[in-house]
Formats: structure tokens, sequence, C-alpha cells
């Protein structure tokens, strides 16, 4: 693996991509100043936290029934404490989270294809993905989980990294891998606290706190941790690297959970502060039993998260706009967020919409992506490939159990935390092409073949960059909203009615 690139040199160019993210997010994120598709819900809720701790149900002056944890939603309160109860303040949390992200995917693809030019492709390949624009604009909770997922993600590929330098430093000072028992592992000393992967796990909670879907990512990134670590310990040379990073990290996975579970309690500290949440006192209201201090709060809580899972399991009233999870990756059926009739673009019958719809050139590489990465992964033993693999498919696969159930409706934008996975297998497979195998951005000398490969390799690379640029700056209009004739906003009806 080659080096990590100059600090100066990657943070230029994060920053570049970030300020290009931030504008195109930024500009009139507030228009139009109406609430817009589940704004009406989460908006709503964001202020009524503000007001009372918990959602509120005005008709009976309590707590209301929400099948969402209320993290998004206080974040979306952040907002509106800070803006006023607007849409510049209900969309201001969505609009810089969903800017942080293209930084930590930039950030995240640079340390794992210790590139700079393969970090700053992953980035503007986000900043100018339409999907996450509209979701960065709008005040909903999936833009939230996508920043939560991608950003426990990036502090676990740290931790890989650290965990590797914490061996390689021990073998310097004198550390025999091969040695059995104790003798042969590093000390664990402060600095070998796996820090990053328990912010991942504060990450990982907060996400769950957003929506229960984050959990899907769970056994993924549990898997990832062991296999990195017995891919570490074989690397270095220990005899048994199974045994000993069973018997060396069971306490730091069970620390891991223990945390996740520990930050998602913490997300309902309103719920728990209040008298009139939901069911806050069910057992002694509803059923006349004594509620033992903190037991008894922690027993009505799983009722009321026995309820939110009822009702999840029981959502199938049919929308014009649901759609299965085998459309996502080839927008079978985008979301319409708005539509007016704007009379400003200067032909006789404007229109002014916005669509949830990810930049066609971009979302349709994507199978072809994964495919490819696949393949590339299983004949290079590439660990970046199993990662990338594993989470576009959890934030995916796990839905196709409601579609042959046929008892959920679901919606496009619950691929959101696929959509870093998916942009990195892209990248994967455009670093493959410039890149012979076994050649990074390291300075080698190549051979001709080599060199040619590279040349040829980074002017798709550079082409396909473009093409997606291009695309959203064609589309970018029904993405914001934008005034224009009726008869533009039906040419980028592409896939005709499908995307009305």
């Amino acid at each position: 693996m080659p080096p990590m690139p100059a600090r100066w040199v990657a943070w230029t160019a994060t920053l570049w991509v970030t300020a290009i993210a931030a504008f195109v997010r930024a500009f009139h994120y507030g228009t139009p100043a109406e609430i817009m598709f589940d704004e009406t819900y989460y908006a709503t809720e964001g202020q009524e936290l503000l007001d009372h701790g918990v959602e509120w149900e005005p008709s009976t002056n309590t707590g209301a029934f929400v099948v969402h944890p209320p993290l998004g939603k206080w974040l979306i309160a952040l907002g509106i404490k800070l803006l006023g109860n607007n849409s510049l303040g209900w969309r201001l949390p969505t609009m810089i989270l969903g800017t942080v992200a293209v930084l930590i995917l930039t950030r995240t693809a640079i340390r794992m294809f210790r590139s700079v030019v393969l970090g700053a492709a992953a980035g503007l390949l986000m900043a100018f993905d339409g999907f996450q624009l509209v979701l960065s604009r709008l005040a909903i909770l999936d833009i939230f989980v996508l920043f939560f997922v991608l950003a426990a993600f990036a502090c676990l590929v740290v931790d890989r990294d650290k965990r590797r330098e914490r061996w390689l430093r021990a073998m310097e000072n004198g550390l025999d891998p091969s040695r059995p028992g104790r003798a042969g592992r590093p000390k664990l000393t402060w600095g070998g606290v796996p820090w990053w992967r328990l912010g991942a796990a504060v990450l990982f909670g907060l996400g769950c706190g957003v929506k229960w879907s984050v959990a899907f990512y769970l056994p993924v990134f549990l898997l990832l941790m062991v296999l990195w670590e017995v891919g570490a310990r074989r690397h270095a040379g220990v005899r048994r690297p199974w045994r000993d990073t069973f018997l060396d990290e069971i306490g730091w996975v069970a620390l891991f959970c223990g945390i996740i579970v520990a930050t998602y309690l913490t997300t309902w500290t309103g719920w728990f502060l209040t008298d009139t949440g939901w069911k806050r006192h069910y057992l002694s209201a509803e059923l006349g039993r004594d509620e033992v201090p903190v037991l008894g709060a922690l027993q009505n809580l799983f009722y009321y998260h026995r309820d939110a899972l009822n009702f999840h399991e029981g959502l199938v009233s049919k929308h014009p706009y649901q759609s299965w999870p085998w459309q996502w990756l080839i927008l079978g059926r985008p979301v319409a967020i708005y539509y007016g009739n704007s009379p400003t673009c200067g032909a006789a019958d404007c229109s002014s919409v916005i669509t949830l719809l990810g930049t066609p050139v971009l979302w349709w590489s994507f199978i072809p992506a994964l495919l490819a990465t696949t393949w590339l992964g299983i004949s290079r033993r590439d660990w970046r490939a199993l990662a990338i693999i594993l989470g576009a498919l959890a934030g995916i696969v796990p839905w196709f159990y409601y579609q042959i159930a046929d008892y959920r409706t679901m919606f496009y934008f619950y691929a959101a935390p696929a959509e870093p996975f998916l942009i990195l297998a892209v990248v994967f497979v455009l670093g493959a092409l410039i890149n012979a195998p076994g050649v990074g951005f390291s300075g080698r000398t190549l051979t001709f073949a080599q060199s040619d490969r590279r040349l040829y390799g980074t002017i798709f690379a550079a082409a396909f960059l473009i093409a997606v640029a291009l695309c959203f700056w064609y589309f970018y209009p029904i993405w914001t909203a934008q005034s224009i004739p009726h008869d533009s906003w039906w040419h980028r009806m592409w896939l005709g009615n499908r995307w009305v």
C-alpha cells in the first residue's frame, strides 16, 4: 500500500471539493420557503421539541406518538433555534451535515486509496449528485442517516490504520509477534486504546437515534473490525491471528456495542426528562404497576419501541412515489418533493419543481461498478472492495425482505446510507482502470505499458467526472425549484411518466 499523500496537499484538495459542495448546497437553500413533502412532520416536530421536550399532540395537550427516534428532529430544532421557525432554520442542519459528508467521504477515500486524485474524485461525485443535494436542502431525516453511517465508517477506516501502526511500532521496539501469549502482543497503553473505534460506536449510536435502519450496518461494521484486526495480526506474523483476535478484541467489541446502546438512549433524554412523552408512565398510568426509578423508565421506553415497531411493520398504505429496492439504483421511481407554477421563466407555461433524483450518469454507473468491484476485489484480495461492497449492500439488501413480504411502503430515499459506498465503488473501478495491479499514485517508475494504461485510464476517469458534472448542471434546475419552461422540465424526464 502506498504511503499517505502529503497532508497539505490532501487537505487543500479536500477543502476545495468541500467548498464546491457547500456552494451548490447553500445557494438559496431556503427556497421555496414553504413546507415541502415530509418537512410537514419533521420541521413541526422540531419546534415541538423546543417547546415541550417531546413531540406534541395539540388536540390532547400531551406527547404524540411518533415512530422515529428524536435525534434527527433535535438537529432540525437546533436550526430553528438558530435561525427561526422558517425554511432557513429547518434546513440549516441538513445543509451543513450534507456538506460535511462530502468532506468526510473525500478524506476517507484519500485514506483508503492513498490518492488525492481518487479522494477528490469521490468527493466531487457526491458533490455533483442530485440525490444527495436534494436531501441536503430538505428538512427530513435521511441525510442524517447518511452522515452518521459514513462518519462511523470513516472512523473505523482510521482505526484500521492506527491499529496497524501500533503493531509496527511495537515490532520496531523489539516485539516478536511469533511468541505465544501476551509476550507476542503489544502491551495495552492509554495510547493503544482504540479511540477511533469507540468514536465510531458513538456515531453509530447517534445514527440509530435518527432512524433504526442504521442498525442494518452493525453486523457489517463488526465483521470488518474483526477481519481487519485478523489481517493486521496475520501481516505482523502472529501465529494464531484468529484466536488472539478473539481473546484481545472481545472486550472491545462488547464495549463498542455498549457505547452504541448508551449513546442511543442518550438521544431520548428529552423524553426521559418529561412526564408528558408518549407512554412515559405507561406502567403506572395504564397498567397500574409501580415504576422503579430508571428501570421503570426503560421499561416504558421498551413499550414505546414495541408500538413503533408494530407501526413500521404494518405500514402498507400505498403512496404514488413509493418504490421497491430493485428500482433504486436504476432510478425507477424518484420522489416528487415540490411542484409549483412560477411565471418568472419568460415562457407562457413555467414549472418550478424539486425531484429527488440521483444524477443519472452517476447512478446508472453504480451496478456496473459494484460488479467490477466484486470481481476486482476477489481477484486481487483487496480489503477495500469487501468494505465497499458490504457497505453498499447493507443499505439496500435488507429492504428486499419487506418487498418479498409485501407489507412495507418504501421510498427511494431509503438508499441514502448506501450512497457513499456506491460512490466508493465507482472510484475503486476508476483507480483500477488508471493503475496496473500493485501500482498506486506513489511516484514509482512505471513501465511503458503501465504508463500507457495510466494515460488512457486517467482520460476515461476525467471524461466520466466531466459527464457527471455536465449532467448535474443540466438537472440542477429540477433539484432547486428554479423556474423553467414546462417543455424544459419535461425534456429532463428521461424515463417519461416514471419520473413524474
